[in-house]
C-alpha cells in the first residue's frame, strides 16, 4: 500500500532544499572570490611562481653576503609580502639595463630593488604605491668639504653612479650648468668612493639608504654634508596590464606596516623606521 506523504513534509523538505542551495551558492561565490583574490588572477610568468627581478649589488636593498646568499632588505621585505599573499617567491637577478624588456618579456612579474618612482617608469610600468623614503645625499671624506646650496657645487669635483637617480637629480637640479663639467660618472658607486679615497673628486651623490650602509662598513670615514638633492621614493615595477599583482602586492605591504612587521624588517636594515606608504 502507498504511503500518503504530508503537505508540511513536503514544506519541511522544500524548505531544506533552499537552504541548502544558499550553503552551496555561498560557498560557489566564496570560491570564485578566492580565485579571483589568488595568484590565478595574477597572470604570473610562466613558472608560475611569483618571480622578483633584481641587481643583486645594490646593498642594502637586495646583495649578496659573504656566503653568496641573497639579503637585503627588499629581499626581507618581498619574501613577508609573498608570504602574507600565499604566493611562492623566487629571486631573479638580471642585468639592470635590461629590466623592462626582463619585465615586458615575463621572465620575471615586477622590479623590486631600491627602484627610484620617475615619470618615465610611471608611463612603463604599473608601480606600487611608495614604500620607503630615500633621499639623494652628498657624502665627503674631507673636512674642507662644505656644501650648504647647490651653487657650493661648482667648488667641488663630483662622483656619481652612470644611470643613477643620483645623476638624475644632479643633470635636473637649478644651478646644473654650473657644475656639470665637475661630474665624473662611475660603473659603480664603489669606483667613486675609492676615487673619493684617491683625492680625484671630493664628494659623491648617492641613495642615502647606500651611503650609510655602506659608511657604517667603512667605519664611518665619510661625512654626510648639509645639502641634499631631495626625496627619492623607492616603488616597485609591475607589467603595465599587472594591475592585480600591484593591488595584491600594496595590500599585503600595508598589512604589514599595520601590523609593525616592516618596521621591524627596516630597523633590522637601516637602524629606524623610513617605510612609508603613499
Amino acid at each position: 500500500m502507498k504511503k500518503r506523504i504530508s503537505k508540511r513534509v513536503i514544506a519541511l523538505g522544500f524548505v531544506a532544499l533552499m537552504v541548502l542551495s544558499a550553503v552551496f551558492i555561498t560557498g560557489c561565490n566564496d570560491d570564485k572570490k578566492a580565485s579571483d583574490d589568488g595568484k590565478d588572477n595574477y597572470d604570473l610568468g610562466t613558472e608560475g611562481t611569483f618571480t622578483v627581478g633584481l641587481d643583486d649589488t645594490f646593498a642594502p636593498m637586495g646583495f649578496r653576503d659573504d656566503k653568496g646568499e641573497l639579503v637585503g632588505f627588499d629581499i626581507d621585505l618581498a619574501t613577508a609580502v609573498a608570504k602574507k599573499m600565499g604566493l611562492e617567491i623566487k629571486f631573479k637577478p638580471i642585468n639592470w639595463d635590461a629590466k623592462d624588456m626582463e619585465l615586458k618579456s615575463k621572465n620575471v612579474d615586477c622590479i623590486w630593488n631600491g627602484m627610484s618612482q620617475t615619470p618615465e617608469r610611471e608611463k612603463a610600468m604599473s608601480l606600487s604605491k611608495k614604500y620607503l623614503n630615500n633621499k639623494i645625499i652628498l657624502m665627503t671624506q674631507k673636512d674642507d668639504v662644505d656644501v650648504k646650496t647647490s651653487a657650493d657645487l661648482a667648488k667641488y669635483n663630483i662622483g656619481t653612479q652612470a644611470d643613477s637617480s643620483a645623476l638624475e637629480m644632479l643633470s635636473k637640479n637649478e644651478n646644473y650648468k654650473d657644475f656639470k663639467d665637475k661630474i665624473t660618472e662611475y660603473k659603480s658607486y664603489d669606483d667613486a668612493i675609492l676615487d673619493m679615497k684617491a683625492g680625484r673628486i671630493d664628494v659623491i651623490a648617492i641613495d642615502q639608504v647606500l651611503g650609510e650602509y655602506k659608511n657604517k662598513n667603512m667605519g664611518e670615514a665619510m661625512k654626510s654634508l648639509e645639502y641634499n638633492l631631495g626625496d627619492d621614493f623607492y616603488v616597485i615595477g609591475f607589467r603595465k596590464d599587472g594591475k592585480a599583482l600591484t593591488k595584491g602586492v600594496n595590500k599585503a605591504i600595508k598589512n604589514l606596516i599595520d601590523s609593525g612587521e616592516a618596521a621591524k624588517i627596516s630597523e633590522k636594515w637601516f637602524g629606524k623606521d623610513i617605510v612609508v606608504f603613499k
